[in-house]
């Protein structure tokens, strides 16, 4: 369509047009359990990430949303269940076999190493894992640092020298940062845990749209998944959601059937009901 004026959250993804049978999951979850001594936190959720992919997971607070995250990034192994990546299925954790594809993940604190610069964390996974020379990943770090919209005079500072806004930007530029030689460890899927959490809708709006902006500069086809209890960010980053509730994913649809479904999870999460099937802990 020329011109098309819809919200972002109301075209299309990328290869939406195809059938589900026709495309592999750049990730599958099938029948993931997973629980912390007693506590049972998914009782075989399935979940399903393809390319292009724009997927909100939400939920109420201790639903497993930041579980689920470390799941598919491989921190995480499940007690039951299956990950397939890309079709391949994963023994153990992400760094006991080599994947398919490869996944970022920003945490929700930023998660920056404190004893070290904003260059050596950014540059951190090519230090680990190429072999290009000091000059190359900095010119590399600058390169992304002002992609993520940061000045790379902050390269020297330590993460405690920069406001909280600067540490998510850095983390951002952390996880989009790959050696382009080798253009097939370009992130294809990008895992967000609550990046707007603590922030002013001002700030917020800022980092939605660098959420957005980054999966266009990656490539078209890559894929991203968000965490957050935040309605703007909900709608303004998401094609679609996935809500989680008691172990498992309820209920799946586009950002623009959150105000059609009549679905009574979705309704009240939305309406901020205290009745409705949504348990209600008193805090």
């Amino acid at each position: 369509m020329e011109g098309d004026l819809r919200p972002r959250s109301q075209k299309m993804p990328v290869n939406y047009s195809m059938s589900q049978e026709e495309r592999i999951p750049l990730v599958e979850l099938r029948g993931v359990s997973k629980a912390f001594g007693d506590r049972v936190i998914l009782k075989g959720a399935n979940l399903k990430i393809y390319e292009g992919d724009a997927l909100v997971i939400i939920g109420p607070s201790g639903a497993g949303k930041s579980t689920i995250l470390r799941l598919i990034a491989g921190l995480l192994a499940p007690d039951e269940g299956e990950i397939y990546i890309k079709g391949q299925r994963r023994e153990g954790l992400i760094e006991d076999s080599e994947e398919p594809i490869r996944i970022s993940m920003v945490f929700q604190q930023a998660a920056l190493f404190d004893s070290l610069t904003v260059r050596e964390n950014v540059g951190f996974y090519l230090y680990e894992h190429s072999k290009l020379d000091e000059a190359t990943i900095a010119k590399l770090v600058d390169e992304v640092l002002e992609k993520v919209g940061l000045s790379p005079e902050i390269a020297e500072l330590l993460p405690s020298q920069l406001s909280g806004g600067m540490r998510k930007r850095v983390s951002f530029a952390r996880a989009i940062i790959y050696n382009p030689e080798r253009p097939e460890e370009r992130p294809n899927v990008i895992l967000y845990d609550e990046p707007t959490a603590g922030l002013d809708p001002i700030a917020s709006t800022v980092i939605e749209d660098l959420v957005t902006s980054i999966q266009g500069q990656l490539c078209k086809d890559c894929a991203y998944v968000m965490v957050t209890h935040q309605e703007s960010t909900i709608r303004r980053t998401g094609k679609r959601v996935a809500f989680l509730y008691d172990g498992v994913i309820q209920w799946e649809g586009y950002i623009e059937e959150i105000d059609t479904t009549d679905n009574p999870l979705v309704r009240q999460f939305f309406s901020a009901s205290t009745q409705g099937p949504i348990k209600v802990i008193n805090y």
